[in-house]
C-alpha cells in the first residue's frame, strides 16, 4: 500500500508517517507539507519517502512531481490519503472566544486549510483509489466539530471548518464507492496532542487527557488497520467509537 501523507510536518502527520514506515519501512510514502524543510531529518532522508512542497487548498499538480506520479502509478497495494494538515492558529490567526472576534481571512484560511484542502487532494488523487485493494481515505477532523457536541460555544472558524470538513467526508462516502469500490472514507478524532497547535493552551489542558504524538499516531493507525467498507462514512474517535456529527 502506498501511503499519501498531507500535513507530514506536523506532529501528528510525523508520527504516523514514522509509525506506517516502522510497519512497513520497503512502501512508498508521499508526504505533504507547506515547507520541506520543516518535515523532521528522518523522513526527509528515508529513502521510500517522497516529500512534496504543498499549500493546502492548492493543486497538487502531480505532471510537476514526476517521482511521486511514478510512486503512485507503480502502487499495486492501493493507494491511502490521511489528511493531517490543520489550522487553529498562527501568526495571523487565534481561535475566537467570542463572536466579535471573528475575522474573515482568517476564516477564509482557516476553511482552506482544514477543509479545501481535503476535497483538493481527493479530486486529485481520485484515479488512484480505483483497484481490488481497499483504499483508506481519512480526514484528521476534531470532536470540537461535532455539531451536536458543542456545548461550549467559541472558536468559530476552527469549529465550523472541521464541521465543513466532516461534511465533506461523509459526502465523499457517498459518492466514491459507486465509483472505485472497495473503499472507506471516514473521518478521525485523533485526541488532544501535545503539539504546536496546541501548546498555547497548556493551562485548559491540565484537565484533560493529552496524548503524546507517538500515541496519537499508534491509535490513528490501530484504526486505519482495522478498517473495512462496512466503515466507509463513520465519525471515528481515537477510541475507536463513533462520535455524533
Amino acid at each position: 500500500m502506498t501511503v499519501v501523507i498531507a500535513g507530514i510536518s506536523g506532529a501528528i502527520g510525523s508520527a504516523l508517517a514514522e509509525r506506517f514506515l516502522a510497519e512497513r519501512p520497503s512502501e512508498p510514502l508521499i508526504g505533504l507539507a507547506r515547507h520541506i524543510n520543516a518535515v523532521n531529518t528522518g523522513l526527509r532522508e528515508h529513502p521510500a519517502v517522497h516529500l512534496i512542497e504543498w499549500q493546502a487548498g492548492r493543486p497538487l499538480d502531480l505532471p510537476r512531481h514526476s517521482e511521486a506520479r511514478e510512486v503512485l502509478e507503480s502502487a499495486k497495494g492501493g493507494v491511502s490519503l490521511i489528511y493531517a494538515a490543520g489550522l487553529l492558529h498562527d501568526d495571523g490567526v487565534a481561535p475566537e472566544k467570542r463572536v466579535d472576534d471573528i475575522n474573515e481571512a482568517s476564516m477564509i484560511r482557516t476553511f482552506q486549510v482544514n477543509c479545501v484542502g481535503f476535497g483538493v487532494l481527493v479530486q486529485e488523487l481520485a484515479p488512484w483509489f480505483r483497484g481490488k485493494q481497499l483504499a483508506r481515505i481519512a480526514a484528521v477532523s476534531a470532536k470540537v466539530g461535532s455539531i451536536e457536541d458543542n456545548r461550549l460555544g467559541g472558536w468559530y472558524a476552527y469549529r465550523c471548518s472541521k464541521a465543513a470538513l466532516n461534511m465533506m467526508v461523509k459526502n465523499l462516502s457517498v459518492e466514491l464507492p459507486r465509483r472505485y469500490s472497495p473503499i472507506a472514507c471516514v473521518a478521525l478524532h485523533p485526541g488532544t496532542t501535545r503539539s504546536n497547535l496546541s501548546a498555547p493552551f497548556s493551562q485548559s489542558l491540565a484537565k484533560l487527557t493529552v496524548h503524546e504524538p507517538g500515541a496519537t499516531a499508534e491509535n490513528v493507525f490501530r484504526i486505519l488497520a482495522g478498517l473495512s467498507e462496512q466503515d466507509n462514512g463513520r465519525f471515528i474517535s481515537w477510541d475507536g467509537q463513533d462520535l455524533p456529527w
